[in-house]
C-alpha cells in the first residue's frame, strides 16, 4: 500500500532511537524526507543509517521551548516546510505521584508539553498554507491506565491528551488531522529500564517482572519498535485522512478498558 507520503518532509522529534527513531524509518521507508532531532549527534547519525532515503539531522535539546520558533525557521530553511510532525520526548523519572518538588513538576512540563505545543505551533503554518498536514504525538498507555510509579509521566502525558484533542477539532477543517499514539510495553531500552528499576526495588529477578507483564498482554509478547512505527505511518498517512482526535493504542490488547 502507497501512504502518499513521497517527496513530503516530516520531522521525528526524539528520533535518535526507540520509538522515534522506528517512526522515523516507517515515514522514510514511505519516502518522506525525514527531518532526525535528537540531542546527540553520534545516535543520530546512527539512525540516520538506517532510513531508507534522505535525512536531515538536527542535533536539538527540545527541553527548552523558547528555542522552538527559532529552530524550527532553521529546519525549514535547510529542508523546506514541513507536512509531517511525530512530537515526541523522554519519559521523566519513575516517581509515586505524592510528595515530589513542585520544581521536578515544573521542569518536565516545560520539557514533556511546553516544547512540544511551541513546536507545533511553530510548524503550523506551513500545514496551514498547505491545506494538509499530519500531527501525530507520541504519549502513552498511562494516559489511559494510569502506571505505578509513573506519576510524572501519567499526569504530563495526559495534559497532552486534552490539547491534542482540542486541537484536532480546530484544525479538522483546514486538511490537518491531530492523533495520538498511545504504546504499551514495547521492547525499548527505556522499557528495559523501567523493568530493571522495578526489580530492583521489589528485590526480584528481572525476568520475573517481565514474566509478570507479559502475562497481562493477551499477545503475550512486548511489542517490537517497528510495529509501533507503523502504525504512527499509517495515521501519517493519505488513507487516514478521516482519523482525527483520536487515541491510537499500540499496545497488544494490555489495556482492558473500552473507552479512552
Amino acid at each position: 500500500m502507497d501512504f502518499g507520503l513521497k517527496g513530503k518532509t516530516a520531522l521525528v522529534i526524539g528520533a535518535g532511537s526507540g520509538l522515534g527513531a522506528a517512526s522515523a524509518r516507517a515515514l522514510s521507508a514511505e519516502g518522506a524526507h525525514v527531518v532526525l532531532v535528537g540531542r546527540r549527534p553520534e545516535v543520530l547519525a546512527a539512525s540516520a543509517a538506517k532510513m531508507a532515503g534522505p535525512t536531515t539531522q538536527v542535533v536539538w535539546d527540545v527541553s527548552s521551548p523558547e528555542q522552538a520558533a527559532g529552530r524550527i525557521a532553521e529546519i525549514r530553511a535547510q529542508a523546506g516546510p514541513i507536512e509531517i510532525l511525530v512530537n515526541n520526548t523522554g519519559g521523566p523519572p519513575p516517581s509515586p505521584a505524592a510528595g515530589q518538588p513542585l520544581d521536578l513538576w515544573s521542569t518536565h512540563f516545560r520539557g514533556m508539553v511546553m516544547s512540544l505545543i511551541a513546536i507545533t505551533d511553530a510548524v503550523l503554518p506551513d500545514m496551514l498554507a498547505a491545506r494538509w498536514g499530519r500531527i501525530v504525538t507520541i504519549a502513552s498507555s498511562g494516559v489511559v491506565a494510569p502506571i505505578p510509579n509513573l506519576a510524572l509521566s501519567n499526569s504530563l502525558r495526559g495534559a497532552l491528551v486534552g490539547w491534542s484533542k482540542t486541537l484536532s477539532r480546530e484544525l479538522a477543517p483546514k486538511g490537518i488531522t491531530v492523533n495520538m499514539a498511545l504504546p504499551g510495553r514495547i521492547a525499548t531500552d527505556r522499557l528495559r529500564s523501567l523493568d530493571e528499576g522495578r526489580a530492583k526495588r521489589e528485590s526480584r529477578p528481572v525476568d520475573d517482572v517481565i514474566g509478570e507483564s507479559l502475562s497481562a498482554i493477551p499477545l503475550g509478547r512486548y511489542g517490537e519498535p517497528d510495529e509501533f512505527g507503523a502504525a504512527v505511518g499509517f495515521l501519517c498517512s493519505r488513507q487516514a485522512s478521516y482519523i482525527t482526535g483520536c487515541m491510537m493504542r499500540i499496545d497488544g490488547g494490555m489495556i482492558a478498558s473500552i473507552g479512552g
